[in-house]
C-alpha cells in the first residue's frame, strides 16, 4: 500500500510531514457516531491521487497557535486531483476524472445543501454546521496537503473538468477553484460588486487578491486594495488594482477620497478576518478594526462581504473578550448606514463551474493575480513560513512532481 504523506500540526508555528496511512474508504467514526450514521463505510466516496493541494491563510490561523487545534491536526483543503478509486455507489464521477474538490464537505441530501448553502450542511460535523478537511472543529476528516484524500459524496462534491490534458496546462488557475477563487468571488458577490462599482478590499493575502480579481470581472469601476505588506500591494498594482498602504498616518477614508474624490466606496470586502491591525504606522493587533472600517467607508445603504475568518476560540488574542470570538463593534454605525453583513464559509459549489469556466475560456487569470507558486510537499514547512512572513505567494504543494511544467502563461 502506497506511503500518504501529509502536512500535520505539532504546535505553533510547526508543522512536520508525516506519513498519515492510505485513506480508506470511510467516514472519521466520530462523524459516523455523532451523526447517526449505519456505519462508517463510504460506498458514496472516492480516493483521489493529489495532483495540487494550495496552503491557505485559515491554515495559517492553526499553524500560528490563534486557534484550539490539538497538537496531531492534519491540514489542508484545498484539494485537486485525480480519481484512482471509486465506491460502489458513485454513478457519475469516472475513474480517472481530474477533478476539483471544494473545500466545504457537504452531504448534498439535508435542507442547507439543497438550498446551495453547501457551507453550512448539516449532515458532516456533529459540533456545527459546516465542515472542511484537515480543519480544527470541522468534524475531524483528514488533510488533503497530502499524496492521496478521500472525497465523500463524490457524485455532489467533485467537479470534473471537461478535459485532463487541458486542465493541466491550465492547472495552477483550476487549483484555486478549491477555495480563494470562490471565496473571493463570494464576498464580492455578497458585497454587491456589480458594472462600475467602486470596491475597497481589505487585505491582499491570496484572499485579498482573488476577491480583487473577482471584482474586476464582475465589473467593478475601481478596486482598491489595504494591507501593510509593501510586496503584496505590489502584487495588487501589478493587474490593475488601487493600492492603499494602512501603516500610513492618513486616515482610510482620507486614502479613497484621494483615489476616488469620495471618502466612501459602494462596497466592501474584509479578506483579513480576527487577526487584523490597527492602521498607523506602529499598528498593534485589533481584531475588529476591519470591520469597523468597513462601516466607516461604504455608502448608505452598501453592503460588506466577509469571507475573512473569524473564530469562535482565539486562544492567542491579547483581549480576553476576543478570545471568545467576542469583538467590539460600532454596530450602532452600521445601523444607522443600513448596511448589510454577510459571514460564513463560501458555498463553493454555487460558483466553481462558472468560475472554471471563466478560467477555461481565459476571462480569468487568477493564479497570476495571486503569484501562484509551486513547491514539493516536502517543502510545505519552508512554505508556511515564507507565507507567514508576508511574502506576496500563493503556495501550491506538488505531492508527485506533476507541476513541474506547470505555468502562469
Amino acid at each position: 500500500m502506497a506511503d500518504n504523506r501529509c502536512v500535520v500540526y505539532q504546535g505553533p508555528n510547526e508543522v512536520t510531514v508525516e506519513d498519515i496511512g492510505y485513506p480508506k474508504l470511510e467516514v472519521p467514526e466520530y462523524v459516523a457516531n455523532n451523526m447517526g450514521y449505519r456505519s462508517t463505510a463510504a460506498p458514496h466516496g472516492v480516493i483521489l491521487r493529489i495532483v495540487s493541494t494550495n496552503i491557505c491563510g485559515s491554515d495559517q490561523h492553526m499553524v500560528r497557535g490563534r486557534t484550539s487545534a490539538p497538537q496531531g491536526q492534519t491540514l489542508g483543503h484545498e484539494i485537486t486531483g485525480e480519481v484512482i478509486e471509486l465506491g460502489d455507489d458513485v454513478q457519475f464521477i469516472k475513474e480517472g476524472d481530474l477533478c476539483s474538490v471544494p473545500f466545504n464537505i457537504a452531504c448534498g441530501r439535508c435542507r442547507n445543501c439543497k438550498e446551495r448553502k453547501t457551507g453550512i450542511c448539516l449532515n458532516v460535523n456533529p459540533e456545527r454546521p459546516g465542515s472542511a478537511y484537515g480543519y480544527v472543529d470541522m468534524g475531524g476528516w483528514p488533510g488533503g496537503q497530502a499524496d492521496y484524500v478521500m472525497v465523500p459524496f463524490a457524485d455532489f462534491n467533485l467537479l470534473p473538468f471537461p478535459d485532463k490534458d487541458q486542465a493541466m496546462e491550465k492547472i495552477l488557475d483550476l487549483t484555486m477553484l478549491s477555495d480563494i477563487f470562490p471565496t473571493g468571488y463570494h464576498g464580492c458577490v455578497t458585497a454587491g460588486v456589480t458594472q462600475g462599482s467602486t470596491v475597497y478590499i481589505a487585505g491582499a493575502g491570496p484572499v485579498g487578491l482573488a476577491a480583487a480579481h473577482s471584482a474586476q470581472l464582475l465589473g467593478a469601476a475601481v478596486v482598491i486594495v489595504g494591507d501593510l505588506q509593501q510586496e503584496r500591494l505590489e502584487q495588487a498594482r501589478s493587474f490593475g488594482c488601487e493600492a492603499i498602504d494602512i501603516s500610513e498616518h492618513a486616515a482610510l477614508e482620507d486614502q479613497i477620497a484621494e483615489i476616488l474624490g469620495v471618502p466612501e466606496v459602494d462596497c466592501t470586502v474584509d479578506a483579513v478576518g480576527f487577526e487584523a491591525s490597527a492602521p498607523g504606522p506602529d499598528a498593534e493587533e485589533e481584531p475588529a478594526t476591519v470591520m469597523n472600517q468597513a462601516m466607516a467607508i461604504t455608502r448608505a445603504g452598501g453592503a460588506i462581504g466577509i469571507p475573512g475568518l473569524y473564530v469562535t476560540e482565539d486562544p492567542g488574542a491579547s483581549d480576553e473578550q476576543a478570545q471568545y470570538g467576542m469583538l467590539s463593534l460600532n454596530l450602532g454605525l452600521g445601523w444607522a448606514m443600513s448596511h448589510a453583513f454577510y459571514t460564513g464559509q463560501c458555498p463553493v459549489l454555487k460558483y466553481n463551474r462558472e468560475l472554471m469556466m471563466s478560467i477555461w475560456h481565459d476571462r480569468a487569470q487568477i493564479a497570476r493575480a495571486v503569484n501562484a507558486t509551486v513547491i514539493p510537499l516536502d517543502d510545505a514547512p519552508q512554505g508556511y513560513k515564507e507565507f507567514d512572513s508576508g511574502v506576496a505567494k500563493k503556495f501550491v504543494l506538488d505531492p508527485h512532481g506533476d507541476l513541474q511544467d506547470a505555468s502562469r502563461a
